[in-house]
């Protein structure tokens, strides 16, 4: 009995010495899914083409309460740099392709202050030959699907050259949202059939991977007219916009690969394995990008934005502290999640401003998705997000930059 006791005693000295941990602050709550702007204006235009409006899902979704919360998430509160407006991306998983060339926007006008609305869909058609040309050789084991990274844009452009929005804009028939649904499904049981026929012909599967995008989309152009003079897509690169696509570089933060090496970004959307990626530790990550946004660049950024915490009400992305405590932000926690697959690599946008509140940082994020089209489309946060620098730290896994912004960083490569 004594020594029950005195375990006893001593279990509760122990307990007495220990921390109290305070109630969460953060409050969550299910709220009911309700029809936005992906059902009310996107979908109806869909319709005209195939025919079919999809009911939203009735559900309610698990997330964060921000009721009464002091929040940053008013566009005009930020130091920003230009960009043009937010554009949609429709029906299409092609979020890669626009974020990054609005980046690229913004760096034609940053570099030589030239105001340029690019063509996303040109980009979009070569990566498709070139998904084509991997299928082929990979004997039908690559990836054939929308997703992509950012890297593929400037991987395309030194090889295709790019070309004004105007000279190709992929919709055709009046439409006003991109929508490949069918597109896609035509050229992915296409290529189904060649594995099942062996049929390994490349240039046969690109003429008629080209075929299907033409319909859909119309055939790119091989020349443009600027001032009266026809040129290239990749004379207009090299001599109009001026762009060198061998000046940008992907940052990544994770732990699974060598830190202050150049690794592979392994998930699906990087389906040519670029091993380009500069991974370097959490701290790093975010100082240089920190650094990179108040020195007058922005970024191509690329994460997660399906967590609780990503408020579509309010526009903001935070981490509620019943996800994990801000102090605990850290690379172990980011990578737990990546390993796990809580932390996915579900969507591309363009980071464009910061404003400094309460001793962190939060994004003014530039958006082609649904979600943040939810408001008024006649107020200045219609296509944007507000990210706390938590809500960075913990679920963006890497950005695209020009060089010039992280040379201190590559030189420790």
């Amino acid at each position: 009995m004594r020594i029950v006791c005195f375990a006893g005693i001593l279990l509760t000295s122990g307990l007495l010495s220990m921390p109290v941990l305070s109630q969460n602050r953060d409050k969550s709550r299910f709220r009911p899914a309700e029809p936005g702007y992906f059902q009310k204006t996107i979908l109806p235009d869909d319709a005209e083409v195939n025919n079919r409006i999809s009911p939203p899902e009735v559900k309610s979704n698990f997330v964060v309460d921000l009721t009464g919360s002091d929040l940053p998430n008013r566009k005009d509160t930020y130091e920003q740099y230009w960009h043009n407006s937010p554009v949609s991306q429709g029906s299409t998983s092609t979020c890669w392709c626009f974020c990054t060339t609005s980046f690229l926007e913004s760096e034609v006008y940053r570099i030589h202050r030239m105001q340029v609305k690019l063509s996303e869909m040109y980009t979009v058609y070569w990566e498709y030959v070139e998904k084509t040309r991997r299928y082929i050789q990979q004997r039908g084991n690559s990836a054939f699907d929308e997703g992509s990274e950012a890297n593929a844009v400037t991987r395309i452009w030194k090889k295709y050259g790019v070309v004004p929005a105007d000279a190709y804009s992929g919709l055709l028939n009046n439409r006003k949202f991109h929508n490949h649904e069918n597109m896609i499904g035509e050229m992915k049981s296409y290529l189904a059939s060649l594995k099942v026929s062996a049929a390994w012909d490349e240039g046969t599967a690109v003429a008629t991977i080209r075929s299907i995008m033409d319909h859909y989309l119309g055939k790119p152009p091989v020349e443009i007219t600027i001032s009266g003079k026809k040129i290239t897509p990749q004379q207009y690169m090299q001599d109009i916009i001026n762009i060198n696509p061998d000046d940008y570089v992907d940052v990544l933060s994770y732990m699974q690969e060598p830190f202050y090496r150049k690794v592979e970004y392994k998930v699906p959307d990087n389906w040519w394995h670029s091993s380009d990626y500069y991974n370097v530790p959490l701290d790093v990550f975010m100082t240089v990008l920190k650094n990179a946004i108040r020195n007058g660049f922005t970024v191509s950024i690329g994460g997660d934005v399906s967590e609780p915490g990503f408020d579509r009400q309010s526009q903001c992305a935070v981490v509620p502290d019943f996800d994990i405590p801000s102090d605990y932000i850290n690379d172990d926690s980011r990578q737990l999640r990546f390993s796990n697959n809580t932390t996915t690599d579900d969507h591309g946008m363009h980071m464009v401003g910061y404003y400094a509140k309460d001793g962190k940082d939060w994004y003014l994020i530039k958006d082609s998705g649904s979600g943040s089209r939810n408001n008024d489309p006649n107020v200045k946060e219609f296509g944007y997000y507000f990210f706390s620098e938590d809500y960075v730290k913990l679920k963006m896994m890497d950005f695209m930059v020009h060089k010039d912004a992280v040379k201190e960083m590559l030189g420790k490569f």
